[in-house]
């Protein structure tokens, strides 16, 4: 019985081992992922550019610039009147009778044969709003897609800041001597073990 205790304490032994590596990863990948400025200092382009990106795409850049487009090209949208019938409309309606559903039945008759008269003219001009429709429903979800790849990249830890993270997260908790090698491959120094 004796060996079977030695052998589970050597289990909970290594596993306590193997988890506490795994907080020190965890604590090594969360500082080197919010350390932006630190990033910021080794590639200001790459950062800025990550960051500028996705804020572009995130906050609708690409539906405000084809709007823009869009607006350039077929012009501004007019807006609907306050009043829909305007005095001239109302006095040729009185002139049709008192009758509400005689005159209903009137005005749905000559407004059908109407649109059945303008429907090329507008399939032609509809054509266009049709396909801006069908692009943006074909570029909201790759803008998307490419926004949430840009968010994840700026939140990504690079490998040196990582690995600086692991060396004072190890030297930290003391679980690691810091003067074996590290992640990278390259020997830490424990003496340097400030904190931030």
């Amino acid at each position: 019985m004796g060996a079977r205790t030695d052998a589970a304490r050597a289990e909970v032994l290594a596993a306590r081992e193997g988890l506490d590596e795994e907080l020190v990863r965890l604590e090594a990948a969360g500082r080197a992922a919010v350390d932006i400025p630190a990033r910021l200092r080794r590639e200001p382009a790459k950062v800025l550019g990550t960051a500028g990106g996705a804020a572009f795409l995130l906050l609708g850049g690409p539906k405000r610039v084809f709007k823009g487009v869009r607006k350039a090209i077929l012009g501004e949208k007019a807006e609907m009147p306050k009043s829909m019938l305007p005095p001239e409309i109302e006095k040729k309606l009185k002139k049709l009778g008192p009758d509400g559903e005689a005159v209903r039945a009137t005005l749905e008759r000559e407004f059908a044969d109407y649109l059945d008269e303008k429907a090329p003219q507008r399939r032609e001009r509809d054509l266009a709003g049709t396909a801006a429709v069908l692009l943006g429903g074909v570029l909201k979800p790759v803008t998307e897609r490419l926004g949430r790849q840009l968010a994840e990249r700026a939140l990504d830890p690079d490998g040196f800041t990582f690995a600086e993270g692991m060396r004072r997260a190890r030297a930290r908790r003391g679980g690691t001597s810091g003067n074996g090698p590290d992640s990278n491959g390259s020997s830490g120094n424990g003496s340097n073990g400030a904190v931030r």
